[in-house]
């Protein structure tokens, strides 16, 4: 299945701000434990074997020891989609079986894979706000990191290894829930990580 998507990312995980799996290519250990990691997406344009997905959003769920490198991922999706169509194309997109970005992490360092389920997916984002919710499934909240003598941009990592783009803008989050897929984490008030971008992935 030829695909193209592209739009706009944001992510909370549980390591503490700035997550050291950025900047360690990701082979430095996680804050804590081990890494649980929430990344949503907004498809503004795509299309997958003629079916168009501009305006399906998705999530990916992942669970980690405390080395990310290592793999022996737990790992489930979500997928919003406007019909069926749309919805069997991106379930066998971010399932990881149709090439890309999700097949290369499906293929290389998932052992424990939950499948992908349908759910709505509440996004807002505002200035350097970005808020998710996917009810009984996540949430989080996360703002962008402002410099202090440029109010209203955020700070940003460049040239990272990051599947969902190269360049990612700084955040912190005020919460992050899940519970699904065998997952189960709340963190409350400790500003721990987040980071949006653009994206572009095709397959």
């Amino acid at each position: 299945m030829a695909w193209m998507i592209k739009g706009q990312y944001m992510e909370s995980c549980n390591c503490d701000y700035l997550c050291p799996c950025i900047f360690t290519n990701p082979q430095g250990p996680a804050t804590r434990d081990h890494c649980t990691a929430l990344l949503v997406f907004r498809i503004d344009e795509g299309e997958a074997d003629g079916v168009d997905l501009a305006g399906a959003k998705f999530a990916l769920v992942f669970k980690t020891g405390r080395v990310m490198a290592a793999g022996n991922w737990t790992y489930g999706g979500v997928v919003d989609a406007a019909n069926d169509s749309q919805a069997a194309a991106l379930e066998r997109i971010v399932g990881g079986k149709a090439g890309g970005v999700p097949q290369m992490i499906n293929d290389g360092l998932v052992t424990n894979h939950q499948g992908v389920l349908r759910a709505a997916i509440e996004i807002e984002a505002v200035g350097l706000h970005r808020s998710v919710n996917i009810p009984g499934v996540l949430s989080f909240a996360i703002e962008g990191v402002q410099p202090r003598t440029r109010n209203g941009e955020a700070m940003h990592i460049d040239n990272t290894a990051h599947p969902a783009n190269k360049r990612l803008a700084l955040a912190q989050a005020s919460q992050m829930q899940v519970s699904a897929f065998g997952i189960a984490e709340t963190i409350l008030g400790q500003g721990n990580n987040g980071h949006f971008a653009p994206f572009h992935w095709k397959g």
